[in-house]
């Protein structure tokens, strides 16, 4: 696994290496020992998978006020995404920043996004599957989000048309209103 800090304190890109042969590939998506030499959490306590059908498809920017704040790992099993993540962290020097990866089964890259980010993705292929393990189990009653098209974020968004979104990811607030819980 090779392992890349990114712009959001915390947050790294880690590409794992397939071994391939005439059947195939193996490739190891996780090993503890990896993780805690760089300082990264082990504490995965649940995998969520989501499928998407079609380009333009955008989840987010969603997070969980503490005590439900979670440590993501995540990963493109099919297809290819435009993930990003924003930092609520009100004493991270990277406070109200924001970074992206584009993460594809065909690179085998993953994101490391901790606590007290919010996150999104944008579905660049037609169909999509991702695959991501979080530190803490869901709590609808501590879920927010932030506007996925907030002018002072000015996230260049990969999309041709206006964005597939749920009714609820249209409602969500400005990062100008936000208070941070973190």
């Amino acid at each position: 696994m090779l392992i890349k800090p990114l712009k959001v304190k915390g947050a790294c890109e880690i590409t794992l290496k397939p071994f391939h042969d005439q059947r195939g590939y193996f490739i190891v998506t996780y090993d503890p020992e990896i993780f805690r030499e760089h300082g990264l959490t082990n504490d995965w306590v649940q995998e969520n998978q989501s499928s998407n059908i079609g380009k333009g498809i955008l989840r987010g920017l969603h997070y969980q006020r503490p005590p439900h704040a979670e440590t993501k790992l995540v990963r493109a099993v099919v297809g290819t995404i435009f993930d990003m993540f924003l930092d609520l962290r009100r004493d991270s020097p990277s406070y109200g920043k924001w970074d992206s990866v584009i993460l594809s089964a065909d690179k085998f890259n993953m994101v490391y996004i901790p606590k007290g980010c919010a996150h999104a993705y944008c579905t660049i292929s037609e169909e999509s599957i991702i695959a991501y393990k979080v530190d803490a189990r869901y709590a609808p009653e501590a879920s927010g989000g932030i506007r996925w098209d907030d002018p002072d974020l000015n996230i260049p968004w990969p999309l041709q048309d206006e964005p597939i979104l749920s009714e609820r990811d249209m409602k969500w607030g400005s990062f100008t209103d936000f208070e941070s819980p973190f």
